[in-house]
This record gives structure tokens, sequence and C-alpha cells, in this order.
């Protein structure tokens, strides 16, 4: 519980609030946030942290009531509680990583601008603390929009104020002040730092480089999650595209593109912005409901797949109910009897996680659907997720032996079927007798949510720590409603694992909010499982990238599947024009096509190479398809062109044509000389892939990463450089299946316990 301890109002608009959060408070330093969200629809608010106190475990915020998220934050009270509250994110402030006696030559003028009053408090707070002198200009438009003058006081050398319209301080901006003190006064000063409106800290690093000065500022645009994964604040830093929230918020002032930055600001912060998407909105109608009794005396073509009901496709391109209905249990019987249970059965090999598949077919074709589901569990602790997403076709079903000759089982939505009884009447797992340890999973994805499962059952106290305000990791935030529903399908899973045992502790960022190395000394955990997937999206290098309307995929597939940005009664905003462009042929840029095409968008899917190259599954092409969803095969973006207000208006591509196979057994492509040509476009989606987030690796020492920032684990165990500390899935492999984190989990699961009772053994 994150209870309001203290709400102080400062000004008409500007609220203070100390907010309980022990292990936040106890990791903060000063430069960095954190993030709020006031309640279940509430936005993910990023703010600068205020002040922080080990002792009492409270961290200050301060924010402005500038719209419907901070409204309803404003309308908290002492002895409420947020929903979420997370960080510390970012990094600290540079002055942190010199030596003292090296800031005891120097001298820091800090510049507030407005609410940039907060976040400075703490850093000219933590110069006072060292017996080192900083000055402070405080800049705001009137007397009654100062803030906490008397606090700033009492830890500043020396403040200096000016306002706007000139009732406090020196009449004038922070720009007059700072040209006063320096050219006039003949002050010196070493480093400046500025933080406060975006226009602000332009005009500040100007009058800096006019005056010869280095200056740092904190950039903090809206971000949606906080931790590297969606992109939404990215900025161009020195020529070089950086995300605010991972390689900041400090920057050097000098390389940042501030017109572009308060013009990617202003998609989502401004009053026209938000206007702008109520205009957009589309409105959203729901599926009829799957019919509910079955046809009566159903006749099953011989020899081939018994079909599973679905949506019409003009009917689910405008809802986000799953588009399957799954077999009822007369479907299931029947499709199960097209199995012959082979003696050898090679489907079984072609599941990473090796399940019983003729075991659980064998009690569906007896009309035992419990039965099914309890063989299910021995091998997956998440089966109604993992016969969703799961590419049976290429596993599994490839290796049927009924599909020699015809068409392979349909083992995938078989499971489907027993998971989905599991899900209505419970999972009963098996567990064994306690083992009096401990093991920290690090993130609730597949990987992690597998390892937990696995060492729940063996009898270890499991906790799983998730940087997000939901479990599921890109199960919650990454795949779309209408292929994996999250209530009623991964929550309800994640719920059956908290039966079993395993705790899951949110909102916690492992090495910001706690260091990994605190799992062990301060937490008593025996081993570590890092399972954190590869979240940091890419991008083309292409010009015009950060141009406003173009986002990388996780950010959008997150603003909608995570924080429900499709839903009128929810905060967080999403920006969609009607012509939109998905760039990119795996399953995520069809999960964002989709879900672009749902929100009413024309939608462009554009691929380098040809058809029979895309890497994403064959039934999401086709159900792409089959909704309306366009194709441009063999060709790729070469630049974006904008307005002058910074919005996408077309894409630049070039055609592409192929040659030999390459190493992945996919055609090479060269690009076409003069094949230029211009589509309008309002929409780029960049799904290009993802990287693993450095950040775990960056803050614990010892821990050994490759040249992608994967994480060096051994492929049989997950043991990595670091002894008790395993890993698994996207981490170290980079973005690939759900199924394939699942069975690193299960892998480090097994290697965690033999570690362990090695360890019990020795005494």
């Amino acid at each position: 519980m994150h209870i309001i301890r203290k709400k102080k109002i400062l000004t008409e608009n500007i609220i203070y609030m100390d907010v309980e959060a022990p292990d936040l408070a106890k990791a903060a330093q000063p430069g960095q946030f954190l993030i709020v969200k006031a309640g279940e629809e509430g936005e993910r608010v990023p703010l600068t942290i205020c002040d922080y106190d080990r002792k009492a475990g409270t961290v200050a915020i301060v924010f402005q009531v500038v719209g419907p998220s901070t409204q309803k934050m404003a309308a908290l009270n002492e002895g409420d509680a947020f929903a979420d509250v997370v960080g510390p994110l970012g990094r600290p402030s540079d002055f942190l990583t010199k030596p003292l006696e090296e800031l005891r030559q120097e001298r820091f003028l800090f510049i507030a601008g407005g609410v940039g009053t907060a976040p400075v408090y703490p850093q000219v707070k933590w110069f006072k603390a060292r017996g080192l002198a900083a000055d402070v200009i405080i800049g705001t438009k009137n007397k009654n929009t100062l803030i906490l003058w008397d606090e700033m006081k009492a830890v500043a050398d020396t403040v200096f104020l000016c306002t706007d319209d000139g009732s406090a301080g020196m009449h004038g901006l922070v720009t007059d002040m700072l040209k006063k003190l320096v050219a006039e006064d003949k002050r010196r000063y070493d480093e400046v730092v500025a933080i406060g409106p975006m226009i602000m800290m332009k005009f500040a690093t100007l009058t800096a480089r006019e005056l010869g000065l280095p200056i740092t500022v904190s950039l903090n645009p809206l971000m949606v999650d906080g931790t590297g994964m969606c992109g939404a604040c990215r900025l161009t830093i020195g020529g070089r595209v950086k995300f605010a929230c991972v390689d900041g918020p400090e920057f050097d002032g000098y390389a940042v593109d501030f017109d572009e930055a308060m013009k990617r600001q202003n998609m989502f912060k401004t009053a026209e912005g938000r206007n702008m998407l109520k205009a957009a909105d589309c409105g959203l109608s729901h599926s009829p409901a799957c019919p509910a009794e079955p046809v009566e005396n159903p006749v099953f073509p011989k020899g081939k797949r018994v079909p599973v009901r679905e949506q019409a496709p003009d009917v689910r391109n405008k809802n986000f109910d799953e588009v399957s209905y799954g077999y009822n249990l007369e479907e299931a019987r029947a499709e199960a009897a097209r199995c012959l249970q082979c003696k050898n059965p090679l489907c079984v090999q072609g599941c990473p996680v090796a399940i019983d598949i003729p075991g659980f077919i064998r009690e569906i074709k007896a009309g035992n659907p419990a039965a099914a589901g309890a063989v299910l569990l021995r091998y997956s602790n998440i089966p109604a997720i993992c016969s969703r997403v799961c590419p049976q076709e290429t596993q599994c079903e490839e290796r049927c032996v009924v599909g020699i000759k015809g068409e392979p089982v349909s083992i995938g939505k078989l499971e489907r079927f027993a998971g989905d009884y599991l899900l209505e009447h419970g999972a009963d797992y098996v567990r064994e007798p306690a083992k009096g340890q401990s093991v920290a999973v690090i993130g609730s994805g597949p990987a992690g949510l597998t390892c937990a499962g696995d060492l729940a059952k063996l009898g270890y106290d499991v906790t799983i720590f998730e940087g997000l305000h939901k479990t599921g990791g890109v199960l919650s935030y990454g795949i779309p409603e209408f292929r994996l529903p999250k209530n009623r399908v991964v929550q309800v899973e994640i719920k059956n694992l908290e039966k079993l045992g395993v705790r899951f502790v949110t909102n916690t960022v492992i090495g910001k909010t706690l260091p990994l190395d605190d799992l062990f000394q301060e937490k008593g955990f025996s081993a570590v499982f890092i399972g954190t997937g590869a979240g940091l999206p890419k991008f083309m290098g292409i010009p015009g990238e950060t141009l406003n309307g173009v986002i990388s995929a996780n950010e959008f597939l997150t603003r909608v599947n995570l924080m429900k940005a499709n839903e009128a009664a929810y905060d967080t905003p999403v920006v969609l024009g009607k012509r939109v462009a998905v760039v990119g042929g795996g399953n995520v840029a069809m999960d964002a096509a989709r879900t672009a095409k749902r929100l009413g968008a024309e939608v462009e899917v554009l691929y380098r190479r040809s058809e029979k190259e895309l890497p994403a599954r064959l039934e999401e092409i086709q159900h792409a398809k089959e909704e309306g969803v366009n194709f441009q095969f063999l060709v790729s973006p070469v630049a974006l062109t904008g307005d002058a207000d910074n919005w996408l208006t077309e894409v630049k591509l070039i055609r592409m044509s192929l040659g030999e196979p390459d190493e992945s057994g996919r055609a090479k492509f060269t690009e076409i000389p003069g094949s230029e040509f211009t589509l309008p476009m309002d929409t780029v989606i960049m799904s290009l892939g993802t990287s693993p987030n450095p950040l775990i690796a960056a803050t614990t020492e010892g821990l050994r990463t490759d040249r992608w920032n994967c994480i060096e684990a051994d492929g049989a165990t997950g043991q990595t450089s670091r002894e008790g500390v395993f890993a698994g899935g996207d981490a170290v492999t980079g973005a690939a299946t759900v199924i394939l984190a699942m069975e690193a989990g299960k892998k480090a699961a097994a290697a965690i316990d033999r570690y362990l009772t090695e360890k019990r053994r020795r005494g």
C-alpha cells in the first residue's frame, strides 16, 4: 500500500505529497524519477522525486494539476493510497559520480523553473549535506506560484528569485538572472543544472552556451512504463536517439534537440493534443456471443481437422474480443480421435517443454477434460496461455505423423480446450514438502512464471518481482486482448500460481528499486532467476524517425493492452491517424496492424522481403488479411517526412530484390536503385524487434553480458557469471517465442533445485 502520509497545497494547482514507499526511499538518488498511478483507469504519470526520507520510508512528490490524471491524484487525501508507485527510475545526477574533493573545487548553479523547483531541491540538499555550496535561481510566473522557497533557502548558499510579472524578486526570466550573475556580477560557475519547462531549459541552454558554461538539463516527457520498454520517451541527443527514462533523464543541454522534444511532448500534453485524440476517437462495437449450444449431430469431414469457430472478420475487426471461440467438448473429442497415439510420439520431441501430448489428448478423447488438464499441469504452469500463443505449426504439429498424408492433429486447439477447463474449474498442482529456502524471480513473463511455478511445486518459497503495475510481462503489455484475454486467461493462470504459493511484488524494478545483491544480502533469497525479457525497442536510424506519429510497436501495444487506451474510461491516450503503416513482418507487427485496424485506421504492413519470408505465424497473417489489413512486400522505408509542426506526413520507400538465402535460411535482400516512391501516412509503427534492457546488468557487478546486452548464461542450466544467479528467456537469447522462454524457465528451475540441493547437502 502506497499510503499518502502528508499532503500540502503549495499553490492553487500545485500539490505536495509524502508517500509511503520504503524500498523506493531507500534506493532513491537526486535526479531520479518515479511513476505513480492514481487508480485502475489512471495514466502512469512520471514525476521527478522531490525528496526522500530513508528512515521514515517515504518519498515526496510535487505535481501540477493539469488534466484528468493529476486531478484524480489531487483528489486523494492523507490516509488514501495510490494504486501504484514504482521507482526509482532513470540515472542519478551525474555529480554523484564525482569525488567530493573535485566537487569542492567547483561551483554549481541550479536553475529551477516553476514546478522544476521540486526536483532541484533534493540535488541542492545533497550538496548541503556534504558541506558543498550551490546557488539557485528560481523562476516563476508570480509570487503566488512560488513553491518550496523556505526549503530551498535552508539548503542553498544563495537563492535568487525572478518572476515574470515582477511581483517578487527580480522582474524577468531565469535567463536574465543568469546573465546578470555571470556577465554583470562576475560570479564564477563551473556547471549549470536547469530543470523546468522545456522552453525554459532550451533558452537556459542557449544562454549558457553564450556565457561559455556547461549545462545539464532534465528531460521528463510523457512515459508509459518508465523502464525503457516502450520507447515513447525517445529523443535526439547529440544526433543519436536516446531514451529519457533509461539514458537520462539528465543530459548535456548542448546535445538536446529541444525543438523536436517540445513537439513530441505536445503530442500528449497540450489541450490541443487531447482534443485531437477525442476528435479521432472511433466507437468500438462488441462481438456477438459465441453460440452457446453446440450444433446437433455435427458432421466432421474425414481426414481433416475439426474446424474452430471464429468471429466473422468484418465483426471482429471492430472489437477486441477473442477471435477464436475454441472447441466445445464434442468438437474436441472428435479432433482428439484423429490422434494415432504413437508409441514414439514425434510431437513430444517437437515441444520445447516436452508435454505428454498423446497423454492429454487421450484423456480428451475419453471425455475427461479434468484428467487432460492434470497431464498438462505436470509440464506447463500456464497451459491456457501457451496454447493461444505458441507456434505449434512449426513445433509439435509440424512433426505430427497424421500430417504426413493430411492435416496434422490440432494439438494447440486441444491444449486450449483442456487449459480453458482448468481456468473454469481450478488448477490442482502437486507440491512437494517445503524445502525451507526461498528463490527470487525477476520478471513475471512466461520465463519467470514457468520457473516460479516449477520451483513452487518443488517446495521452494518463491517471490516474483515485477517492474510494472500489472503481472504477466509481455503477456499483459505485448499481446492484444483479441489473441490473449488478460482477465479471463492471463490473470486467472497467475492467480492459480498464487494459490500454489508464489508471491508477486509489483512496481519493483530490480536494479533501481532494489539492487540485485540486496535480494541475497537483505532479503535472504538463496538463488535468483532473471527473466526480464527483451523489451527495448529497435528503430531503423532513418531520417525523420523522431517525428510525431512515429512510434514503436511496444509503445503502441502497451498503451492499448496494458493501459487500455482504446477504452473511454481510461486516461492514457493513444495517437493514431487514419493512415497507418506498420514496418516489419513478425507476430508483433501483425498484433500492431490488427490493433490499429480495430481503432479505425487504414493499415499497410511494409515488409522488405516477400510474403513467403514473413516470420509471423500463418494464422496471424491470415487473420490480418481477413480483417482488412493490406500488405506491401519487397519495400523498405528510407526516410520519413513531416510538416512544420513535426507531424508525420509521408513515408519514402525503396523497392527491394531478393537473392540467395542467408545464414537464417531467408533470402538476402538488396535495394533497387532509382525505385524510390512515397506514401502519404499519418502514423508509422516500427516493429523491428527488441533487445534486452541493460538495467540489471549495468547495476550488478560481475554479471556478464554480450555485445547485444543479452545476459550470458549456460543454455542448459541458465547459470550466469554470478553464483546463485540464473537467467533465461529473451533476456538471454534476445526476442523469441513464449514457449522458448518457458523452456528456459523450466531448465533454470531444475538447475536451481540441483544448486540448492547441493548447498543443503554441504550444510
